[in-house]
């Protein structure tokens, strides 16, 4: 398959614009899901070995995760830059990708080898501030090392999911996802455990085998794109400052997020030890859901990135319509289900000690879900028009709340718990509020905003 040339009209989302966006946003939610799920099988599988080995996975994959989700900003600006590129009309254009998506590739290549060879000698110190349990550092460290030998092709696949979904192939990315989960839980027991002449590896096991499904999905992934676009070292240099524009806003922006995370598990973890496991619960339950609604703010970051690379911004703005009220629609469905099955899930995640601080909170999040999901989906619209900065400064302002306010709770109060997911409701509304304030009516900069012509027009 090589880059569509078809005029910004000829698009189907003009045509049909919730029919595209769905058929979209919907392989787009698959493979999200897909990953988390292969990551539980994972530690079911090691769990099986002990609790030391189930804490050492944990430590190493919690190291793993903080890290390569800084990096993420190689699939967002590979996907919008890609997407804008798309919608541009002129001679030129496959070349002009493929420069992009080149560029992509090596940086997630040059990325990878520089934070290998910085991590690598830091690994035993990692571990040990990670436990104190001399058994838990020496798993920790185990699977570390293999797993650093997977980041170069841990970032590339990112870089490559951004130039699929760029060219608006949102499939694709599903099927390598999907193939790489099915590799590792397939090898997890073999390695594992040991199967005929293959000797039981342990938690060694659990990280070739993602270390070997991660090479078969970046082998994947390279085929695809090579096809998909004229792959060259013929670079726009001026892509690549954009690019550590990029991550330097992201960046910021992911940290932030991960101090705040951070700043409410530690205050829950001050008012017992059961408002620890019901906030460790509902976290999960939280980020599970949010990886559910990251499907609307891909697609959306896509169509309106390739509108705005058109000069269409009257539909990249019908884009951003169409992608706030499925958002928000998921959302009102997302707040159903949590309250239907608010008793079944406390019997699934906590101990019946922290049943009513769990269905407290629960009910909390489940209210706050379509605000949640208006947060999300804004931050895919403002990563399609490029607005990373406005998005790094939105989260300062959000994360600077929320923990001022988290300072402030007394956690000897029978309400303190709530009390933390209120505030983990104000993070959301600063997030969701200033995320749509941007488009409707445009505060400041706002790329979106219509001009007095286009506003004459009937645009």
């Amino acid at each position: 398959m090589t880059v569509p040339v078809e005029a910004p009209d000829a698009h189907p989302f003009v045509r049909y614009p919730h029919h595209t966006f769905v058929t979209s946003a919907l392989p787009v939610m698959a493979s999200l899901v897909v990953e988390p799920f292969a990551s539980l099988v994972d530690t079911a599988f090691v769990e099986r070995l002990g609790a030391t080995s189930a804490a050492g996975l944990g430590a190493a994959t919690a190291l793993l995760s903080g890290v390569l989700w800084i990096f993420n900003f190689l699939g967002i600006g590979t996907q919008t830059e890609v997407a804008q590129t798309m919608g541009a009309i002129g001679a030129g254009k496959a070349q002009r990708v493929g420069s992009v998506a080149s560029l992509g590739l090596l940086l997630a290549v040059m990325l990878g080898l520089g934070l290998t060879l910085i991590t690598w000698p830091g690994v035993e110190n990692f571990s040990v501030w990670m436990s104190t349990d001399t058994t838990v550092q020496t798993d920790t460290q185990i699977y570390l090392k293999i797993r650093l030998l997977g980041v170069i092709p841990s970032l590339i696949i990112i870089a490559a999911f951004g130039v699929m979904r760029g060219l608006h192939d949102m499939k694709t990315p599903l099927w390598i996802a999907g193939g790489m989960s099915l590799t590792n839980i397939i090898l997890d027991p073999i390695l594992i455990f040991g199967w005929r002449s293959i000797p039981a590896m342990g938690i060694a096991g659990a990280a070739w085998a993602t270390i070997v499904s991660q090479i078969v999905g970046m082998v994947w992934a390279l085929r695809v794109v090579a096809k998909q676009t004229p792959l060259g070292f013929d670079f726009d240099w001026q892509h690549a400052r954009r690019f550590f524009m990029i991550g330097r806003d992201l960046a910021v922006r992911t940290g932030l997020a991960q101090v705040f995370m951070l700043a409410a598990t530690w205050t829950a973890l001050q008012i017992s030890i059961e408002a620890g496991a019901a906030h460790q619960a509902l976290r999960q339950l939280w980020m599970f859901l949010a990886f559910l609604l990251d499907a609307f703010a891909v697609t959306a970051q896509s169509l309106i990135g390739y509108f705005l690379g058109a000069d269409r911004r009257s539909v990249a703005r019908l884009a951003a319509r169409v992608a706030c009220r499925w958002a928000l629609g998921t959302g009102g469905c997302l707040l159903l289900m949590l309250l239907f099955f608010d008793h079944t899930l406390a019997a699934l995640l906590v101990p019946p000690s922290a049943y009513s601080l769990f269905l407290t909170g629960l009910l909390i999040c489940a209210l706050t879900q379509p605000l949640n999901s208006l947060s999300f989906v804004t931050d895919g619209i403002h990563g399609g028009t490029g607005d990373y900065a406005y998005l790094r400064n939105v989260m300062i302002v959000a994360t600077g709340t929320g923990v001022l306010l988290l300072t402030q709770i007394d956690t000897s109060h029978t309400s303190a718990f709530a009390q933390v997911w209120l505030v983990m409701t104000v993070w959301i509304v600063i997030r969701s509020t200033f995320g749509v304030l941007r488009v409707w009516p445009g505060i400041g900069k706002a790329v979106l905003r219509l001009s007095e012509s286009h506003r004459a027009a009937g645009l």
